[in-house]
């Protein structure tokens, strides 16, 4: 089984993806943390992450490993990350990597969960269940703000809207994969939803994709 979690920041996906994973007994790659990694590699360089040269040959030297710098949850690294997804060379790069964890998911798991952006359109367009998942920008904002303060953060909420507006404009109109739902995905906003809701509806679209029952 392979399931694709797509859906702009702070949109509630990561949370979601990590659920469901637990729950379906799933491998889990959190994609966004590829792009972070080449992203935070290019600045620890001193370079610029919108340079398609300095991103390309980062992404080519990507080691598994720096997927456990800390550093890659900091805006910093998010703010990175969206620059170098919007490069082609980039995104060649990664897509290998990312198709062999579906179809081969480590530790023996019995299928796998992508989260990220273009999963279902493009890294795995024969996904068994696609979902993408979104939330008003002023919520989203609401949801950055919070988690960036209860890591000790400075975060000043005119400017983390303003940046996650600014991200999403350039996720969504960037010519190689645009961030959107793939045709076939079940569209899940968590605007004013809780967690527990996300899930329970997030179980039964996979559950009738998949036509498994609850165990």
């Amino acid at each position: 089984m392979i399931i694709a979690i797509d859906g702009p920041a702070a949109s509630g996906k990561g949370t979601l993806a990590k659920r469901l994973a637990v729950e379906l007994d799933l491998a889990l790659l959190d994609t966004g943390l590829l792009y972070r990694a080449v992203g935070l590699a290019v600045l620890s360089r001193d370079g610029d992450p919108s340079d398609p040269e300095a991103a390309g040959a980062a992404a080519r030297a990507l080691d598994p490993k720096d997927l456990e710098n800390p550093e890659l949850r900091g805006d910093s690294a998010a703010q990175a990350a969206s620059k170098v997804g919007a490069i082609p060379e980039v995104r060649a790069a990664l897509l290998d990597f990312q198709r062999t964890f579906a179809a081969q998911p480590p530790g023996g798991a019995k299928g796998s969960i992508l989260d990220g952006r273009d999963i279902g359109t493009v890294v795995c367009p024969d996904a068994d269940a696609k979902l993408f998942v979104t939330a008003s920008v002023e919520v989203r904002a609401e949801r950055r703000l919070k988690e960036l303060r209860e890591r000790g953060l400075e975060a000043i909420h005119d400017r983390v809207l303003q940046e996650m507006k600014e991200r999403d404009k350039r996720d969504a109109s960037r010519a190689v994969a645009p961030l959107e739902p793939a045709e076939d995905a079940y569209v899940l906003d968590t605007s004013d939803l809780g967690p527990d809701e996300v899930v329970a509806k997030a179980l039964a679209f996979i559950r009738s994709r998949c036509n498994c029952e609850e165990d």
